[in-house]
């Protein structure tokens, strides 16, 4: 009997050391992604283009709208346009990688993003979770999720601030003459 259980144990050990971890925190795909972060906070926008397929789809906040690699450099661009500072919080990064039951190769990113506004200076914070999917060590697809609702909000009471402290322009109203009669009714 205690052979048989010695025996049942020692096939345990090695079939189990066969297995593959599912779920690590040490990668080359984690490594890609801490270096695609870096290179968002320091926009090193060819450095981050060339850790994506060429035919890379990227879903932020919404299934509706689709990024290409190039696409998603103009939106940081654009986004960058509102902010005088913004990155990732180096001490609120976890990066794990997950091969899920498919096969395919993901690596989940939870981060803390930061970011001024260029027109008051307000601090924003945003707790941020990104999922990168890789086939060769290229990043195939990415969904990224978080809650820019007080970002959108401060820029509109920016816009609306604004909109107070413009001068009111005087409106003059254009009547059109037809001819001579019309220029007696105007008078």
């Amino acid at each position: 009997m205690k052979n048989l259980v010695l025996i049942g144990c020692l096939l345990f050990l090695f079939t189990s050391c066969n297995n593959k971890h599912r779920y690590t925190q040490e990668s080359e795909e984690i490594e890609i992604v801490k270096a695609n972060i870096n290179d968002y906070d320091y926009q090193e926008w060819d450095k981050l283009k060339s850790h994506y397929a060429d035919s890379a789809q990227v879903f932020y906040n919404s299934r509706s709208r689709i990024f290409s690699p190039d696409e998603l450099i103009e939106y940081h661009k654009n986004n960058d346009i509102n902010l005088s500072t913004r990155a990732f919080e180096d001490e609120s990064r976890e990066y794990e990688m997950v091969e899920d039951n498919n096969g395919k190769t993901w690596v989940n990113f939870w981060g803390l993003w930061k970011g001024n506004l260029a027109a008051n200076n307000k601090q924003i914070i945003m707790p941020v979770h990104i999922t990168y999917q890789f086939v060769n060590k290229k990043i195939v697809k990415e969904y990224g999720y978080w809650n820019s609702a007080e970002i959108q909000l401060e820029l509109q009471k920016i816009e609306a601030n604004k909109s107070l402290l413009e001068p009111e322009e005087e409106t003059v109203e254009i009547v059109e003459i037809q001819d001579i009669e019309d220029i007696e009714e105007v008078e």
